[in-house]
């Protein structure tokens, strides 16, 4: 089944924003053990900063010299970051050369490694937040897609905490939270 991954990424980016207004407590824990809630939302509007840029064929360094700085309003950033990424998503050729610090890679690849990073935050800030940590259904059968065939190479990565052990009937969520080292059956 071919995913319309322009789609998935508007519908990866509401699900994140839609988190993203039950934030009170901008100190609590996430799932990423090493991050407050407020390291975990900097990080993903960090990552919508670069895309405009990366997508228009900057180089890595240029895009470094030019980003914007994020602020103290996240929310606000948000907002600006995320319409900015998914405009520069919808006009962009997805068979064009993205130039990553570490890789080149075609901007349909860059597409779907970032939309599911905001998937998985997705889960990640619902879960520090408690809010409903249900992800759309079409976002997680198109995610699984890329996490499935690289779950070796996933947890060799150190992106990720190794892989937890679920029952073989688990839901997709699940099993797919759990190659990535997180385990929604635990309370938070």
């Amino acid at each position: 089944m071919a995913h319309d991954w322009i789609d998935l990424q508007a519908r990866a980016a509401a699900e994140f924003g839609r988190r993203l207004t039950a934030v009170t407590d901008w100190d609590a824990p996430t799932p990423d053990t090493e991050w407050t809630t407020r390291d975990l939302v900097t990080h993903v509007i960090d990552e919508q900063r670069w895309i405009p840029l990366l997508l228009s064929g900057c180089a890595y360094e240029q895009a470094e010299a030019d980003l914007e700085p994020i602020g103290d309003d996240l929310v606000a950033a948000w907002q600006r970051f995320s319409a900015a990424a998914s405009a520069a998503w919808s006009s962009a050729s997805l068979d064009t050369d993205v130039h990553l610090q570490t890789d080149t890679v075609s901007a349909g690849e860059y597409l779907r490694e970032q939309t599911s990073d905001i998937a998985i935050h997705s889960w990640d800030l619902a879960r520090a937040t408690g809010a409903d940590e249900h992800l759309d259904d079409g976002l997680v059968e198109a995610v699984w897609t890329v996490f499935e065939p690289q779950i070796d190479s996933l947890a060799a990565s150190g992106l990720y905490d190794a892989p937890i052990q679920v029952d073989d009937h688990a839901t997709l969520q699940t099993r797919l939270l759990a190659v990535t080292g997180r385990d929604e059956r635990t309370s938070a």
